[in-house]
């Protein structure tokens, strides 16, 4: 009797036990229970500490409130070029009704694991490769307005879809890297012809501007030059006609100037003729004359137009005996040419012909 009455009280216990654990239900944060009693929806349990009705009320399904992140495995997808694509998605979702997201559909996830492979195929398929590689965001934007409006009656909430990754064929891959690498090489051509485009115009300007100034600071120059030796020649010309040479200073210096004639590369043999003795003389004569006319002292006051023109009958004097002595050369090399037995002209030593010459040579 004791022994039965002992088991009723250990049964009893575990009864007691058992009812109050389906009694009391702690629901953490971000997490909502749907509860059923017999078998209909009575309520949601929020987080915290919620209390059934034990063997009446059951917890049906535990949601997560949380966002969501599923990574979809690639999918072979058919671009309008017909080539053949595997494209890699992530997508974001959250539970926003955990009574929908149970009674609405039974398995949430694989439907929008579904939902997304056909999107994505109706998407891609209007799209040829290229456009497909460089239109990602508008897939995606295109991918999470179908899904949002379609999962948004299932209580879930579609907040961004993402394509990681879209993998062409390996011969197409192939091909897009030598395209890219041409692509590469005929730009960097176009931009080394550029730059030496450039260089060479820079190279050129650089060399026009130093022309320009080189030629203008010669002619700088030139005129710095001219200006001087302009001034130089009217302060000698003044000193000279305010000085008043006299004949034996102009003699003097005519004289200095003889060995001048006739320093030259081509003159090894110098001839005076005769003749041209005899023009100094007269041009002597002249000069003296000049000399007797203006006198022999300098004055310090003269007259330029004066002198202007003693200048000029001095110049008169001299080619006319200049002249006068070039005649009789040509009188004496035709008596020459014309007598017998004579060498011809060209063979005449001048001396001979001239008379008696004196003959310097230069050293």
């Amino acid at each position: 009797m004791e022994q039965i009455i002992l088991i009723l009280v250990i049964a009893i216990f575990v009864l007691a036990v058992t009812t109050l654990v389906k009694a009391v239900r702690i629901v953490p944060q971000q997490r909502m229970d749907v509860v059923e009693r017999l078998g209909k929806y009575k309520r949601t349990l929020s987080p915290g500490l919620n209390l059934l009705v034990p063997f009446v009320d059951a917890v049906r399904t535990k949601v997560d409130m949380r966002e969501q992140v599923v990574s979809f495995p690639p999918q072979p997808v058919i671009t309008s070029d017909n080539l053949v694509v595997s494209i890699d998605t992530v997508l974001y979702f959250k539970v926003v009704d955990p009574v929908r997201a149970t009674y609405e559909i039974s398995h949430f996830l694989q439907a929008i694991e579904q939902l997304t492979v056909t999107t994505l195929r109706n998407v891609i398929g209007s799209l040829d490769l290229e456009r497909a590689l460089t239109s990602r965001e508008e897939i995606n934007r295109h991918l999470s307005g179908v899904l949002d409006e379609t999962t948004g009656r299932w209580g879930i909430k579609v907040t961004r879809v993402e394509i990681k990754a879209i993998e062409p064929p390996p011969s197409i891959r192939d091909s897009m890297e030598k395209q890219m690498r041409a692509e590469r090489d005929r730009r960097a051509a176009i931009l080394n012809a550029e730059g030496h485009k450039q260089a060479q115009i820079l190279t050129a300007e650089g060399e026009k501007q130093a022309a320009v100034l080189r030629a203008d600071g010669d002619r700088q120059a030139r005129i710095l030059q001219a200006e001087g030796q302009a001034k130089a020649i009217r302060t000698v010309f003044d000193a000279i006609h305010q000085a008043n040479p006299s004949q034996k200073v102009l003699a003097y210096q005519y004289l200095q100037s003889l060995p001048q004639i006739a320093n030259g590369t081509a003159n090894k043999v110098w001839i005076l003729p005769t003749e041209l003795t005899k023009a100094l003389e007269g041009l002597g004569g002249a000069l003296g004359g000049l000399a007797n006319m203006v006198g022999d002292e300098p004055r310090p006051d003269m007259d330029v137009s004066a002198v202007e023109r003693e200048a000029a009958a001095a110049a008169e004097a001299a080619a006319a005996e200049a002249r006068r002595v070039d005649d009789a050369v040509r009188e004496a090399e035709a008596e020459a040419s014309g007598q017998p037995g004579l060498p011809a002209p060209g063979t005449i030593p001048p001396a001979a012909v001239l008379g008696g010459p004196q003959r310097i040579e230069k050293r």
